[in-house]
């Protein structure tokens, strides 16, 4: 008897469960381990937002079902947060939707824009939920290879016509998740003219852009002329305040989308526990000290890696933005390989590039979110320990 639907059947493993079971089975058998495999910040979480979130908890009326939407007073800070950082107005009622973090909002975004047979366009590499959002919508994807010459932004002129007359959703992350790269604002804007001609609309993927070094600031697209015609932006506070546990995020932009993502949700999910999303509005609000010290900890991790990846010979930019490290593999090596060979010779688990999609072969992605001794254990191990 079959127990899953047929479109199941095209969903592989999500890649970082299976890199956490093959971590636990090395550490079962007596293996020293270090992950640098997945992004999830070991910082905690800033005490002034950890404080809030108990005093909220406390309040009985607070402990009911949330908002559909999201709390007015978290949705109000994240119109507040992208007028102090974008000088963008955005209607709190229309123009911003809480979600249960960012990923949900993401893959519920899909069955709410495409029907079955439509194309989304993916970048690639890419954060593998964009991916599977379409065909978890019973839909199609078409990669858009993105190289180091161009910087890891696609090229639109490439997208097959054929593709684009079934197309209706459209993935763009930056600062990015593999690569660590940015775009600007001349790309944003050629992304929204470009939705607009092909009727296309953009999702942005905006997870890091306050993890970002010596004042780097990463553009909004909604910055674009024209963008809430064609465009949505996803938010989290996940790395930004290191709150991955919490899930909690937030999605602005185009009005229409946003009602149609909020349908979507008001029948699959109940919402964000009230005093998480008071505590999240309380963490937008409130003095970003705590965002520039963890920044500071994550480049002087960046540097620390970079160097140690040049002194055995891998050549690798130094990112904007992120706590990612994207490097090419050594010659003669897979992506897959490569990894396997830290592993094995060094005890230290990283990702290979093409996990996120064919045109990351050739290049492995380091994440620098574990604690400085540790990253400093894996530094040394990398240098003595890899030999090309």
């Amino acid at each position: 008897m079959r127990y899953q639907s047929a479109r199941m059947d095209r969903i592989p493993p999500y890649m970082f469960a299976e890199l956490g079971k093959k971590k636990a089975a090395m550490i079962k058998s007596g293996i020293d381990v270090i992950d640098l495999g997945i992004g999830d910040p070991d910082l905690p979480t800033p005490e002034h937002i950890v404080e809030k979130l108990v005093e909220e908890a406390r309040k009985p009326e607070n402990l009911r079902y949330p908002n559909f939407s999201g709390h007015p007073e978290f949705r109000r800070a994240v119109a507040e947060f992208y007028r102090r950082e974008y000088a963008i107005d955005l209607d709190p009622e229309t123009e911003v939707l809480a979600l249960i973090g960012s990923k949900e909002g993401l893959a519920h975004l899909a069955p709410a824009m495409i029907d079955p047979g439509e194309y989304v366009l993916v970048p690639d590499p890419c954060y593998p939920p964009y991916r599977m959002a379409a065909l978890l919508a019973g839909g199609m994807y078409h990669d858009m290879p993105m190289v180091k010459e161009n910087g890891f932004l696609p090229d639109f002129k490439e997208i097959p016509e054929e593709v684009l007359e079934k197309a209706r959703l459209m993935f763009l992350n930056y600062p990015g998740n593999p690569t660590a790269a940015v775009a600007d604002g001349d790309f944003f804007q050629k992304a929204v003219d470009f939705a607009k001609d092909k009727g296309i609309l953009i999702a942005h993927d905006s997870a890091y852009n306050k993890v970002a070094f010596r004042g780097f600031k990463p553009p909004s697209i909604l910055e674009a002329n024209g963008a809430k015609e064609v465009a949505v932006e996803f938010g989290t506070l996940s790395k930004t305040y290191c709150m991955t546990g919490w899930r909690i995020g937030y999605v602005v932009g185009n009005r229409e989308a946003i009602r149609a993502l909020s349908v979507f949700k008001s029948n699959t999910d109940t919402g964000v526990f009230t005093p998480i999303q008071l505590a999240g509005a309380h963490a937008l609000l409130s003095d970003q000290a705590c965002v520039d010290k963890y920044n500071d900890i994550y480049f002087a991790r960046m540097k620390g890696m970079v160097g140690a990846l040049r002194e055995i010979g891998i050549e690798v930019d130094q990112p904007k933005a992120t706590f990612f490290i994207w490097a090419p593999v050594p010659a003669g090596f897979t992506s897959a390989g490569f990894v396997e060979a830290v592993l094995e010779q060094a005890g230290v688990i990283v990702t290979p590039g093409s996990a996120f999609g064919p045109s990351g072969e050739g290049y492995f992605r380091i994440s620098l979110s574990v604690p400085n001794e540790r990253l400093d254990e894996a530094i040394g191990r990398i240098k003595k320990k890899i030999k090309i």
